[in-house]
């Protein structure tokens, strides 16, 4: 079903959001007040394009709201996002999905709420970001995490490295001499190239490799990679932005927590809201202040200034000085695949998040499937459940039978997580995790719906 879909913003989420929308069968529009974010749309993709303020009544008249679907508010203005909710909703948008940055609108005693301006879904990319860089602290050995079903399934990232006792051996080959670790290897990212793996699938040094497996069977998984989780206890933060922020007052029970800001202003402002954390007054790309502090102490360093070159130039030198497990946030999906080679152990992006979490609000609305997307690794995830009359019963399919290019990684029955191996037959009722190229997402939903 053809969808119409209104972006406002055509910053770096509109503009990602909008790239990967356009490969879908969906009437997209783009209103932005820029002219050069605006031609790097129309130069770029299929889209309508409209030039002028999002929030204007006058020129969201200009779009016969009645008939549109989504209205995706993604400015960097709360208020532009909030007031162009609100004229949208009046005009007839059918559903509305707001971006924020100003936590207070979620707290449960807040004066005015998303409610009040009509809107369906909000988005807060900051907050998305910190859960994201929590869980890598808390699995200190991996690229990256994802839960499903409420935690209880997890999809970790290892890079291998040139002492992981995986190189040169098959996925079969490990998944033997493993039986007490169950596992499924998901995804392998080579060389900048994703694919499903297979059981001959060699693992090779330097892979990005992508497991599922139970929440308690995590540790020993990365024990098996070669890089068992270590213990956190000191952690820097580079930037009193908003992320840095959320994150120390979050760690600062947990963790020994400093922040590290050059800005005075910005740090005796925001250092006196800190309990447990300590706010210290420096430039984290000066390597006499980073040693008076004893960065090579840390055991995690995370930088998540508004500059995303300070980021990468402050994650080199920190690594440089020893720290375990260096977590660098950057803005724009254009360093991704740069910044992955060049030694820093895991890369987030709020923006990367928002896009994410946008495409699963409208997949999940439309297929009725919870869809998750990971935008360096080009994959989708899919949770799916058998139902009685899917053709994959009917025809008495088997696990050899499942498209290429698709992993089933794992089972939910009877409320326990399994992992599938080829001689498992599926049940109805079954719940399914599995993890596709984009393009073979709906071969699978005709499979098991």
């Amino acid at each position: 079903m053809s969808l119409n879909i209104v972006i406002i913003g055509a910053g770096e989420v509109g503009y990602n959001l909008t790239r990967v929308l356009s490969n879908e069968d969906y009437d997209i529009t783009v209103i932005d007040n820029s002219p050069e974010k605006c031609d790097r749309v129309s130069n770029n993709f299929d889209a309508c394009v409209i030039l002028g303020n999002g929030a204007s009544q006058r020129v969201l008249q200009q779009i016969d709201m009645k008939n549109v679907d989504y209205l995706l508010a993604l400015t960097r203005i709360d208020e532009v996002n909030l007031v162009a909710s609100q004229i949208a909703s009046k005009l007839g948008a059918k559903k509305i999905i707001c971006r924020l940055r100003n936590t207070e609108y979620s707290h449960k005693d807040a004066v005015v709420t998303p409610a009040d301006f009509n809107i369906d879904k909000v988005v807060f990319p900051e907050k998305a970001a910190q859960k994201e860089i929590e869980s890598l602290i808390r699995q200190s050995s991996a690229v990256e995490i994802q839960d499903f079903f409420s935690g209880s399934v997890i999809l970790v990232g290892i890079k291998l490295a040139n002492s992981s006792p995986l190189i040169g051996r098959t996925a079969k080959q490990v998944e033997m001499a493993n039986p007490f670790i169950p596992h499924k290897l998901a995804v392998v990212l080579r060389e900048d190239e994703s694919f499903i793996p297979h059981q001959d699938t060699k693992y090779h040094k330097d892979d990005f490799v992508y497991f599922v497996g139970r929440e308690d069977d995590i540790p020993n998984i990365q024990k098996m990679t070669g890089k068992p989780a270590f213990k956190v206890k000191n952690i820097a933060i580079l930037g009193a932005g908003k992320i840095g922020r959320l994150l120390a007052k979050s760690l600062q029970s947990d963790y020994n927590v400093r922040i590290l800001e050059k800005d005075e202003a910005k740090a005796k402002k925001y250092g006196n809201g800190l309990d447990d954390a300590l706010m210290v007054i420096g430039d984290g790309l000066e390597t006499d202040f980073l040693e008076s502090e004893n960065i090579g102490e840390m055991d995690c360093f995370i930088a998540v200034t508004e500059q995303e070159q300070t980021n990468i130039l402050a994650s080199l030198l920190v690594k440089h000085f020893g720290v375990k497990q260096v977590i660098l946030h950057i803005n724009t999906t254009n360093y991704i695949k740069s910044v992955r080679r060049i030694g820093v152990d895991a890369v987030v992006s709020k923006n990367t998040a928002a896009v994410n979490e946008v495409i699963k609000i409208i997949k999940s609305d439309q297929q009725s499937v919870p869809v998750s997307r990971f935008e360096d690794i080009e994959i989708e995830s899919v949770e799916l459940t058998v139902f009685p009359d899917c053709k994959y019963l009917r025809k008495k399919y088997t696990l050899d039978k499942l498209p290429e290019n698709v992993c089933l990684g794992i089972i939910i029955r009877d409320e326990r997580a399994r992992i599938p191996d080829s001689h498992i037959e599926l049940k109805i009722g079954d719940k399914l995790l599995i993890f596709s190229k984009p393009e073979r997402v709906s071969k699978v939903e005709e499979l098991f719906m």
